[in-house]
């Protein structure tokens, strides 16, 4: 029986000395029975603390000691003789004669719980980060209403100004800058504790790519050297999200190179049957028949073990002292997201090389900076604003009338249908609604569409909110929404929503 059960049995005489030693036990060892016969078990039995480092007292010792049953504390470790550490559970008892009622000798039954306790570890991890995101997401939406006040109210101060008036213009320029740089926090941490689907829209990798990096390695002695060619595709992305693609690897680069260095960041378009022939990075990743932009990531750091690369994507897995295994996983989780993928190289001393795959979207920088310049114009149009923050009604109202539009303002989707509801049939319809999602206590974004839709199944809405990881946002054409919004959002961005769904 006892050669045969799953766990580890070892038994001694009173004296401490080994007896038998079953064949898991000689597994988890690496002492035969015939080896072990006869030594200390102190010499076969080798088992340390796994926060101190320290040796653990004998259990055997103390059942000799004192007659009774010993279990081990959590956190022990055995080392087996190549060496070899597992995390164990056991417990010593006393063998007894039968007749005498005298200890005759110990009985140590102990396994292996390495992976148990890994698990148990992750599944701690992981209510630790759903606490988290709930957290998050409690308060991503005041936060980012907060910022899209301020970020209003900048819009205001500046179109007071104009560009002549450098020193102001600058400032306010680089306050607003700031604003969504806090905006790409709430978002890293929502993405981070929740994952959550990308909200897309046509952007610049150029420009993101320039400025997510300039900023990671502020008071860095790490230089960064862009690459760009002429006619680079855009790409259809969450910008908050792929700020954080970008603010990891950069970091981790960064840590990489802490005597200073060079990294290289480049970017070029992949066409379908180039990527086929010529590029060898991604023949082993499902091949997709469409366009991609490749994003390159390389510095010149202490570079990823060879063992060690397959594994950097895994949740948990890291080679930093003080790393949390976390990084590369989400950025492992929004590539994909993105529906593109990523790969890596790395040589140990010379490097380490990303490569990221996104799919492009055809129309180029000069395109999206001749966009810019058509939006100088307002087209004018009926507005409703649906929001239950009175300063970011006040904020749009003021920036949106000011280029031309016609403005109603809601703090309540119950109001607002009324309005819509007079204003068709006045013969003076809206010709676009802009909803916040949530309305605490009252009629929210979704609830209100719906009811919208009934009245008029051709309404154009554009849905707003500061918390981005809300499926209606991911996915507003299912709700009926011609657009989405994350809040703060920029004011250009607001005018181009808002004149591409007249034109739609």
């Amino acid at each position: 029986t006892l050669t045969s059960i799953g766990d580890g049995v070892i038994t001694t005489d009173v004296e401490g000395k080994v007896v038998l030693v079953n064949p898991v036990a000689e597994k988890l060892t690496g002492w035969t029975q015939v080896e072990a016969a006869g030594k200390m078990l102190v010499e076969i039995f080798h088992i340390i603390s796994e926060r101190t480092g320290k040796e653990v007292d004998n259990p055997v010792k103390k059942v000799l000691e004192t007659g009774m049953v010993r279990g081990l504390a959590n956190h022990t470790i055995l080392i087996a003789r190549e060496g070899t550490a597992r995390s164990i559970a056991d417990s010593a008892a006393p063998i007894r004669d039968t007749v005498s009622g005298e200890v005759a000798g110990v009985v140590l039954v102990f396994r292996d719980v390495s992976e148990q306790q890994q698990l148990e570890e992750e599944l701690h991890k992981a209510q630790k980060l759903e606490s988290v995101g709930i957290l998050a997401g409690g308060i991503a939406h005041d936060f980012n209403n907060i910022l899209m006040m301020i970020a209003g109210n900048l819009w205001l101060s500046k179109m007071t100004l104009s560009e002549a008036n450098n020193e102001i213009w600058t400032l306010l320029t680089e306050a607003e800058a700031a604003v969504f740089r806090a905006k790409d926090l709430t978002q890293q941490l929502l993405t981070f504790a929740q994952g959550g689907s990308p909200v897309k829209k046509v952007a610049s990798l150029k420009t993101l790519l320039e400025e997510s990096v300039k900023f990671a390695l502020r008071g860095s002695n790490v230089r960064p050297v862009f690459n760009f060619p002429k006619g680079l595709w855009l790409s259809e992305i969450d910008t908050g999200q792929i700020n954080q693609v970008i603010n990891n690897l950069v970091i981790n680069a960064d840590q990489a190179m802490p005597e200073g260095g060079i990294l290289t960041v480049s970017a070029e378009n992949v066409p379908f049957m180039e990527r086929v022939l010529h590029d060898p990075l991604s023949v082993s990743v499902p091949i997709k028949e469409i366009d991609y932009v490749k994003i390159i990531i390389q510095d010149e750091g202490v570079g990823i073990p060879t063992k060690a690369l397959p594994k950097i994507f895994d949740p948990y897995f890291t080679t930093k002292q003080k790393g949390g295994g976390l990084g590369l996983a989400t950025v492992y989780s929004i590539i994909t997201r993105h529906d593109g993928f990523i790969t890596a190289t790395s040589q140990a001393g010379r490097g380490t090389s990303f490569f990221i795959y996104l799919p492009a979207a055809h129309n180029t920088e000069e395109a999206e900076e001749a966009t810019e310049k058509v939006l100088e114009k307002g087209s004018g149009g009926k507005l409703l604003i649906v929001d239950d923050e009175q300063q970011i009604l006040d904020v749009l109202y003021k920036s949106l009338t000011a280029v031309g539009y016609e403005v109603v303002l809601s703090a309540d989707g119950a109001d607002a249908i009324e309005f819509y509801w007079q204003a068709m049939q006045a013969d003076q319809p809206f010709e676009i609604v802009i909803l916040d999602l949530t309305i605490p206590g009252g009629m929210g974004g979704k609830e209100t569409m719906a009811r919208l839709l009934e009245i008029n199944p051709a309404v154009k809405a554009i849905v707003a909110s500061g918390y981005s990881n809300d499926p209606v946002m991911a996915q507003y054409p299912a709700y009926g929404f011609k657009a989405a919004l994350s809040k703060p959002f920029k004011f250009n961005e607001l005018r181009r929503t808002i004149e591409e769904v007249l034109e739609d």
